[in-house]
Parts: structure tokens; sequence; C-alpha cells
């Protein structure tokens, strides 16, 4: 485990310190993490304590309206791979503006094998250390010998409608973009952790900047590349973001700002996983969303997952 990372907030009551001075940040943080220690716990029921200041800082750059280049699509046939279809409907939702998208997927717990191609390719895609899983595949045992089967759930972020993790972060690090998926500013996350600890899905890791060839001589060079998420390239050195940072699944942003699926989606070898605009009646999530037999973790909580099962 590595120490974690120190950032300079942008909050009423910190002072600026040099970005190479690391006992005098160390210093600020302690004392804005001592000056909220029980406020936040307050900002369950009152975030208006916290300064407005906080929330009205720059946010991550939002997706672009306008429409990227997209390969040419065949016209729609029956029996059709549903990766086309939702090519297309991905064509069609990103040019909407912004606000009138609904990302959500949908999971067919019929079709999943528990292969984890879906969370192996997702490791790759977003170059996740150890301990940092955006997409685990959760087993469980059915029945009593000899009648026993196994279930197999994959749990990405649901991304939810009323998310319990954004009101808890002290800085407003993390919060529900307009399209509905709920990002992190890596820049403004102090690594408190309180995200992770709400969150009723245990959808969000913790990076403690930790490699997988640590104990060798040299680190690989795959685990020096760089990441790229939220619009931008995140180089793995020291303890820069995202080291330090509470991670979680972001539906692949990066892809679909440039027309492209989710990849946990398209490296489903039983199609059992779908993506696409809830807001759009003719997409494949709206009818599959339709059907009777669809059915969202923990709705009992009120958090309105935008992740759904069929099962």
């Amino acid at each position: 485990m590595v120490e974690e990372k120190t950032k300079l907030l942008q909050i009423e009551g910190a002072e600026e310190v040099p970005s190479d001075d690391t006992e005098g940040a160390d210093k600020v943080r302690r004392d804005l993490l001592k000056k909220i220690g029980t406020g936040v716990f307050a900002s369950l029921l009152l975030p208006s304590l916290f300064s407005k200041k906080a929330s009205a800082l720059a946010k991550l750059p939002e997706p672009e309206v306008s429409l990227p280049d997209l390969p040419e699509l065949p016209d729609a046939v029956a029996d059709e791979d549903p990766i086309v279809r939702m090519m297309r409907d991905l064509k069609r939702a990103l040019a909407k503006p912004l606000e009138q998208r609904k990302w959500s997927m949908v999971i067919d717990l019929r079709k999943c094998v528990g292969c984890e191609s879906c969370t192996v390719s997702c490791i790759a895609e977003n170059k996740l250390p150890p301990g940092v899983v955006y997409r685990p595949v959760l087993e469980e045992e059915i029945g009593t010998y000899p009648h026993v089967t196994r279930k197999f759930v994959p749990r990405p972020c649901m991304h939810c409608e009323n998310p319990p993790c954004t009101p808890v972060c002290p800085v407003r690090a993390t919060y529900k973009r307009e399209d509905g998926i709920v990002v992190i500013d890596y820049d403004k996350c102090i690594g408190c952790r309180y995200c992770v600890t709400s969150c009723p899905y245990g959808a969000r890791s913790f990076d403690f900047g930790e490699n997988y060839t640590d104990d060798t001589p040299v680190l690989a060079a795959y685990e020096k590349e760089p990441n790229f998420e939220y619009g931008r390239e995140w180089k793995r050195e020291g303890n820069n973001s995202p080291v330090g940072n509470a991670r979680k699944c972001h539906f692949c942003d990066h892809r679909v700002r440039e027309g492209l699926l989710p990849m946990c989606v398209v490296s489903c070898i039983g199609r059992a996983t779908f993506f696409g605009d809830a807001n759009d009646p003719d997409s494949l999530v709206s009818e599959l969303i339709g059907k009777p037999n669809v059915m969202r973790l923990k709705e009992e909580l009120g958090t309105r997952p935008k992740v759904y099962y069929l099962v």
C-alpha cells in the first residue's frame, strides 16, 4: 500500500501550497480533514453546509455533441447481430444534445455463462491495476447436491438516478452528468473513500498505486501505459491521479464519445450485455427494459439504477 495522494483543494479555508512541497500539502490536507471530519456526516442531511465554491468548480469536460466519424452500417435486417443494431442506436443517440440522452445497460442473466470476458476486457481497456475492478461477475451456487447450478451476475456501476455516492463527497468530486453517467473528477478527489463505503452495490474501488509486477526488478511495460478516462490521458507516475482516487465503471465513456460501444458489450461471447439510449423508444435497450421479466438490484433503496437485468 502506498500513501494516498495529496491534492491541492479548492475549498474555502485551504491555503495554496507549491506542488513540490509535500510536507506542506500534507499539512493542508490534514487541517482540511479535521475541519470537515464531523461536518461530512452532517452534509448527508445538510449539503449546503459546504461552500458553494466547491460545487461551482470547473467540472470534467463534457462529451462533444458533434457526431464523430462513424462507419457506414448495414440496413436493419431480421435476426441481425445485436451489436450492429446497438451501433445504429448509438449513432442516433450521439446526434442528440447531451441532456436528451439517457445511457442505460441491460444484462440478460439467462445468457451469462460466467466466462468473465467482460471483466478481463474492461481491465485491459482501462489499464486497471490490482484491486481495481469495474465489472466483476458475482457468482452464487443454487440448490443442493446433486441438483446444483451456478448463477452469474455481472455488476458494473449502476449509474443511479439517485446516486448515494455523490452527496457524501466533501469536495464534490463525483457527480451525475446530464446524460446520466456518474463520473469522478480525479483532480478533485482527495481519496477519503466516503463514496466507496456509501455505494450499496460495492461498485467503487480505491487505487492504492499497486502494480502487478511490483515484486520484480523492473515494472512491465504495460504497467506504465497511460489509461484514458473522462476525456483525458492519465499517466501512472508516482502518486499522480488516478493513484489515490476512488475509481469506478463509467460505461466506457471514452469509447462512447467516439461512437463505440462499451468494451464489456462487444466482448461478451454470449451477447448478454446491451447498451444504449433509454430515451430512444426505438433503441434495443428501451425494448428490453419494457420486458415483463426485467428487474433492478436493490430497487427498494430508491436509487433507481440504470442497469437492468433480464431474469
